[in-house]
């Protein structure tokens, strides 16, 4: 702005200058003019007076001055030149100064002269004989009033140049300098009164800046308390692929270390190929799922094209951890397959017997012999939808029952009592230890805990060998401990034995479902207890249950 305007007030300058030597040449010229006319008047009546009383010979002898002397008959013809001869000069009767002359006794004019080749003023005096005597004179032309005084005045120009170079730098500071003055976030008064509607404008600009900065701000916080509290990731990304925004589930569910570098692209983050496909094509206006698999976590990435006034600016990512979805729907089809089995192999047995009943090939003697194995079988059927049940129930909390104070003790007395016929079959001695421990909880849940590990320590033990359980009452709340002589679990199995339909050695079962200590485990949660197994193959197992204390 400084330089707009100096560049202004100079012009200006500059301009006044140039105009004020015009017009100061045209005031010149014309006073020379006016000066050269009036010196002629003059001198042409000096000289009248000595032709009209001397003759002729006053005009061949020393005139005043050294203006061009012509003396001119009434007709026109040219008496008398002193510059040229007049026999060889044509009739002035037309000329201007001439003809005025006779008409009104004077005449002037300025024109070029063919004879000198230059302007001329001429200035015509009718004498009282009726001829005309004229004088002439060289008229100077502005140029030549410039190049006379070409010297003073480039000296004046050049001092007036910079005088209007100072003035004009000096003058365009002030005025820009209030301006400068102005603070545009914090405009106070100024001192020019044109500026005022500027500066109540830069005011309301700037309490509406104020208030959209504030209102992005919490927008802005908002948003990110939003995202930062979400468990999936959220990612925006423009045409380019460059991060926009992002959350820190992002990072950890693609595995990226550290933030995002500014104007890093989203494919750094993840370079699987399915991670790409799903950006190229939500760029190119799709919109994409894919599945990603690495090591034990699985994460589904959802891409949506972002578009704006119909074009497309860039895609949104979310990334979901569907790890647990993905291992519960395995299990589910474990679980599936699993039951399909189990109870295939007694349908299959109570089939193939009643088929052999049917058919009359069983011998009177022997057909006890084959319904019983009907009744076995049809027991461990039974046995195994039941157990499906609770498992069920446990699952989906579908216990109604309501919440008692159990005495683990007298509970585990019972569960010991119900398996004495099955202990005695095996040979497996059983012992109680302990004494009175108070637990709340549903009294099913905590019989079938107690159930399963026992029945488990009779069952997978060896001929002739003992359970031990112990009741114990500590300050973080009731525990009981079934040990026994069995063959024990290896360590790479001992994660593994809670599993539904799991089992160590599939060739020892003990009849069993294969489901019992899933129900422990799922039992143990619904209460909030903690299950522990401490096992060495050839020493035997230990499993404990502490439940919180009775008062929680």
């Amino acid at each position: 702005m400084k330089r707009h305007i100096f560049r202004a007030i100079l012009a200006v300058a500059l301009a006044v200058l140039l105009t004020s030597l015009v017009l100061i040449m045209g005031v010149l010229y014309g006073y020379f003019q006016d000066r050269i006319t009036a010196e002629l008047a003059r001198s042409t009546a000096y000289i009248a007076h000595g032709l009209e009383t001397q003759g002729m010979d006053y005009l061949t002898g020393r005139l005043p001055g050294d203006s061009r002397v012509t003396w001119v008959a009434a007709d026109g013809t040219v008496l008398f030149d002193n510059r040229e001869d007049p026999a060889g000069m044509e009739n002035h009767a037309e000329r201007e100064e001439i003809r005025d002359a006779l008409l009104l006794g004077h005449g002037t004019a300025a024109r070029y002269s063919d004879t000198l080749s230059q302007k001329t003023v001429y200035y015509a005096l009718r004498l009282a004989d009726g001829s005309v005597l004229r004088l002439a004179d060289t008229q100077y032309s502005v140029w030549t009033l410039v190049l006379q005084a070409m010297q003073p005045v480039a000296l004046v120009t050049l001092l007036a140049v910079c005088l209007a170079l100072w003035l004009a730098g000096r003058v365009s500071r002030r005025l820009v300098e209030p301006i400068n003055a102005i603070d545009p976030d914090a405009p106070g008064e100024t001192a020019y009164e044109e500026l005022a509607p500027l500066v109540g404008k830069l005011r309301s600009q700037n309490r509406r800046i104020q208030r959209q900065v504030e209102d992005l701000r919490r927008q802005r916080e908002e948003f990110s308390a939003i995202t930062e509290n979400m468990s999936e990731g959220l990612l925006v990304i423009d045409r380019e692929t460059r991060v926009l925004s992002y959350n820190t589930a992002a990072l950890r569910l693609l595995g990226a270390e550290g933030p995002v570098k500014e104007a890093e692209s989203v494919l750094a983050l993840d370079r699987e190929a399915g991670f790409r496909r799903c950006v190229e094509e939500a760029l190119a206006g799709r919109r994409w799922e894919e599945l990603l698999e690495r090591e034990e976590t699985c994460r589904r990435v959802l891409a949506s094209p972002v578009e704006q006034d119909g074009d497309l600016t860039g895609a949104v990512l979310l990334v979901l951890d569907v790890t647990e979805k993905e291992q519960r729907e395995a299990l589910r089809r474990e679980f599936t397959a699993n039951v399909s089995h189990e109870l295939k192999t007694p349908l299959t047995a109570i089939l193939g017997t009643a088929e052999i009943l049917e058919n009359g090939m069983v011998r009177p003697e022997d057909i006890q012999h084959f319904a019983g194995n009907i009744h076995r079988e049809a027991q461990r059927l039974i046995g195994l939808v039941n157990d499906i049940i609770k498992l069920s129930r446990l699952d989906e909390g579908g216990y109604a029952a309501q919440w008692e104070t159990v005495d683990l003790y007298q509970q585990a007395g019972d569960v010991l009592d119900q398996l004495a016929p099955a202990a005695d079959k095996k040979q497996v001695s059983m012992t109680l230890e302990g004494d009175c421990a108070l637990v709340r909880g549903v009294p099913q849940i905590i019989e079938e805990i107690v159930y399963n590990l026992c029945d488990n320590a009779v069952a997978y033990n060896r001929q002739g060998g003992s359970v031990t359980v112990t009741v114990s009452a500590a300050a973080e709340g009731a525990r009981i401990a079934v040990r026994d002589t069995g063959a024990g679990i290896p360590k790479e199995a001992q994660d593994r034995v809670f599993e539904r339909f799991y089992r160590v050695d599939k060739s020892h079962s003990g009849g069993g479902t294969g489901l019992g200590l899933s129900i422990v485990k799922h039992g143990a949660a619904y209460l909030g207890a903690r299950v522990e197994l401490d096992s060495e193959p050839g020493r035997g197992s230990t499993f404990t249950v502490t439940f919180p204390p009775a008062g929680t």
